[in-house]
């Protein structure tokens, strides 16, 4: 028999990567409100594309703020997920061991 919960670790790994994303571009744009500063080099390409767009004039570090709370709320999330995948899958172990 073939037991895999690759799909629903996939889902909550995806969560937990968007999440984390997200609240790295939330903090830098609190950040850097206000203040134009040069792409660093450990930003990746996404991100670095990302920061050179937003005019920073425009900036609310608010908004920003938000974010950050919506982004570790999908993280929460996305840890829910691996969790309930985990005992799914132990549930299934322990029915067919």
């Amino acid at each position: 028999m073939n037991i895999t919960g690759s799909t629903y670790y996939a889902s909550g790994l995806t969560a937990i990567q968007n999440g984390m994303t997200r609240f790295d571009q939330a903090s830098s744009d609190v950040a850097n409100s206000g203040v134009e500063r040069s792409v660093t080099s450990q930003s990746s390409d996404y991100q670095a594309e990302r920061l050179r767009s937003v005019d920073r004039s425009q900036l609310d570090p608010a908004s920003a703020t938000v974010d950050m709370l919506q982004a570790q709320v999908q993280v929460l999330a996305g840890a829910k997920v691996e969790k309930a995948a985990d005992q799914a899958l132990g549930s299934l172990i322990d029915t067919y061991a």
